[in-house]
């Protein structure tokens, strides 16, 4: 069996959370199902043993009450999208399901806000740039070999920056990032410009950290928080590593990391300050 998506476990813990706070136990809440779900079945959801169908997750926010109708929209839409084919599946030889989690995650969120130490947040990398960090970061000739094809898989995810309802995307990006030296400079300037481009969108903001800034809990590495609308339960931490990625998805720790977001946010050169800066430095080049 594959190992659970995020998606799932966050769902099987709200679920809990709301069975919890009624203080009813799994076998109680399966009898007043009237049989429809076992206790059992309800103990494989909530440890994300299980994938819910969207019809036990419907009698299960009727049994606990749930009438908030943004919030019942939003559980099903994410419990019917995680049972679809996205267009990452036809990739799935040279992706790592954590990798296919993160891609699935964030068609899926309404909002991201990230800190990137020293390189462009993946939504925003030209094809040019992409090639460049991924081939940096390739450790091993099995990753060598598949690099435009993940070249292909980065540019395909900036596609939730154009849907109907666009992703709210608020990166704050270190100034190491935009002083970056390439063999070839006119892919920073073009990476620069790409930038410059995307902060025209009403759906984006672009903050830069200035080398000069004094240390800010930033120094300990970036991170990004997705977000699920009315789904406060559900906003996950990615940490991406050298050769895996962490998710962290205790509510507190996620709280922290938001915290940690506000705090560069305020220590980040406001957004017109920085769109100079990143012209400044693209002219430089």
């Amino acid at each position: 069996m594959s190992a659970p998506t995020v998606r799932r476990r966050q769902l099987g813990r709200t679920l809990r959370a709301m069975r919890e706070r009624l203080g009813i136990t799994q076998e109680d809440a399966a009898d007043r199902t009237a049989g429809k779900i076992s206790s059992a079945k309800l103990s494989r959801i909530e440890t994300a043993k299980n994938a819910a169908a969207s019809s036990d997750v419907e009698l299960l926010l009727d049994l606990y009450g749930i009438g908030d109708v943004d919030l019942r929209r939003d559980m099903i839409r994410l419990t019917r999208e995680g049972a679809q084919r996205g267009w990452w599946q036809s990739y799935r030889s040279v992706l790592s399901p954590v990798y296919q989690d993160l891609i699935s995650l964030e068609a899926e969120a309404a909002t991201i806000r990230t800190w990137q130490v020293a390189s462009i947040p993946g939504l925003l990398q030209t094809p040019q740039y992409a090639h460049a960090a991924i081939a940096s970061t390739a450790m091993s000739e099995a990753i060598s070999d598949r690099v435009q094809a993940l070249v292909e898989v980065r540019l395909a995810r900036q596609s939730v920056l154009t849907r109907e309802q666009p992703l709210r995307l608020r990166a704050i990006i270190g100034e190491a990032a935009l002083r970056t030296r390439l063999p070839d400079p006119a892919v920073m300037y073009d990476q620069l410009s790409r930038l410059l481009h995307f902060a025209g969108m009403p759906t984006i903001e672009i903050q830069v950290l200035p080398i000069t800034a004094p240390l800010t809990v930033g120094q300990t590495g970036s991170f990004s928080i997705l977000g699920f609308g009315d789904l406060a339960e559900l906003s996950v931490v990615h940490l991406e590593q050298l050769t895996s990625a962490l998710y962290v998805e205790d509510s507190a720790q996620v709280t922290t990391y938001a915290d940690a977001h506000i705090a560069l946010t305020a220590a980040a050169l406001p957004v017109e300050q920085s769109l100079d800066l990143i012209t400044q430095v693209r002219d430089q080049k």
